[in-house]
């Protein structure tokens, strides 16, 4: 069974994040129980900007944005997280191109760094030892770490992934990765930071390359903004139009869309701003999308947390279709929606999470005989792990959704107030 809770999830309270580390906290449900580890979730508006960025993020930021340390020479990190748009993709396709000549699709869309200094590592075996009897009980769900299945528990991991992925920047190895450090224009600055003979070991000047990009993505004020309208709203700097009032009543109500459960949006008791996540884990049942090539092999599924990237829950089959969470802060802005980009409008995503269940056949194929394909992008027997419990997932076929159309459109337009100042729009995918 998956892991739901009937009365909605008790959301993790916003705490305070010390300078700019992640430090790990326990977060507490209503009851006084610890259910899950959780980092720091957020900086108070205000201080957010006045974070110093080190020597070494400093260099992590030239590392960042260096497409020569791309197999193609032409795609750097920024070339899928782009700063223009909120440190996600420059535009609507459902997975980028990578590899040696940019001809190589990913099998994920490819989510939004902004806000990466606040996810939450964690949900690894120390944890789930430690908490071996609530999660056989089914009380404790999924959360945190980086990536869509949270496989990495520190963001220089997460680092390693693309510059090494064959279907990315396509790097050999480590060793490839520090021969081009070495010949990069900043290589006397990597030996100022790093020491005079750091490349001597290029696994060690590997290793140090990951840790700037760390450096850079914690520190940086750029990946943690908060000024978009609805921060100066909780401020009581702004106000929301009546539309946008109407889509945040709509969000928030736990009996229509339920928004809020997952995604929060309220401050924390320090006056630190929401994240819009509560970074769990959630099979939402999202259907196939064949513009993956992936995809095109009958066999082949993207479980999320049990595989086929992810290696260590591969036994774990209650996971089987969960993804984690994202934020969504600057949703407004992208052109691809769900982990495997199925969507390329917001309309389109808010229509599908209202309509999953009403209309069916609006998003699954027809498994003949006038059956709908439910589920169609897990194996049939893990999609009873499918979320049909928490509002507004319980509805049955042929009632009605819990918004129309004009409702969605209020949501979007609260949505939109989510969007930070620089936030650029990716055009309309054609």
């Amino acid at each position: 069974m998956p892991f739901h809770n009937t009365n909605g999830r008790s959301p993790c309270r916003v705490l305070l994040l010390v300078a700019s580390a992640a430090l790990a906290a326990a977060c507490h449900s209503g009851n006084g129980s610890v259910t899950a580890p959780t980092a720091a979730l957020a900086l108070p508006a205000a201080a957010a900007a006045d974070i110093p960025v080190s020597a070494i993020g400093v260099l992590g930021r030239k590392i960042f944005f260096d497409a020569s340390l791309s197999a193609s020479g032409r795609l750097s990190c920024a070339g899928c997280h782009s700063p223009q748009h909120a440190y996600g993709p420059p535009n609507g396709l459902t997975v980028q191109l990578g590899g040696a000549v940019l001809d190589q699709q990913g099998a994920r869309a490819v989510p939004s760094l902004r806000y990466v200094l606040n996810r939450t590592p964690l949900w690894n075996k120390e944890f789930i030892a430690s908490h071996a009897e609530r999660i056989l009980e089914g009380e404790e769900p999924p959360v945190g770490g980086f990536g869509w299945d949270g496989r990495f528990n520190t963001l220089h991991e997460q680092a390693a992934f693309p510059l090494l992925a064959p279907n990315e920047m396509g790097n050999a190895g480590p060793e490839d990765v520090a021969a081009k450090l070495q010949r990069a224009a900043y290589a006397g600055e990597f030996r100022a930071v790093f020491g005079a003979r750091i490349f001597d070991d290029p696994r060690r000047a590997y290793a140090q390359a990951l840790l700037a990009i760390e450096r850079f993505e914690l520190e940086d004020p750029s990946f943690h903004p908060y000024n978009s309208q609805y921060d100066d709203y909780l401020d009581g700097e702004a106000q929301l139009s009546e539309q946008e009032q109407r889509g945040l009543a709509l969000f928030d109500d736990p009996q229509r869309g339920n928004c809020a459960s997952c995604h929060l949006d309220r401050k924390g008791v320090n006056g630190a701003h929401p994240l819009f996540t509560d970074y769990q884990f959630e099979a939402l049942g999202v259907p196939r999308n064949a513009e993956i090539r992936a995809n095109a092999a009958r066999g082949y599924f993207d479980q999320g947390l049990c595989g086929p990237v992810r290696k260590d829950q591969a036994d774990q089959a209650k996971y089987c279709g969960m993804f984690k969470t994202p934020t969504l802060r600057n949703v407004a802005t992208r052109g691809v929606f769900f982990h495997n980009g199925r969507f390329h409008t917001l309309k389109e995503a808010l229509r599908f999470y209202v309509r999953r269940d009403t209309d069916p056949h609006l998003w699954y194929p027809s498994a003949g005989g006038g059956v709908v394909d439910k589920f169609d992008d897990l194996p049939a027997n893990r999609r009873g792990n499918v979320d049909i419990i928490d509002q507004p997932l319980t509805r049955k076929e042929g009632e009605a959704p819990v918004w129309s159309d004009a409702e969605v459109d209020d949501v979007i337009a609260f949505l939109q107030t989510l969007n930070d100042r620089d936030a650029q729009v990716v055009p309309t995918w054609q």
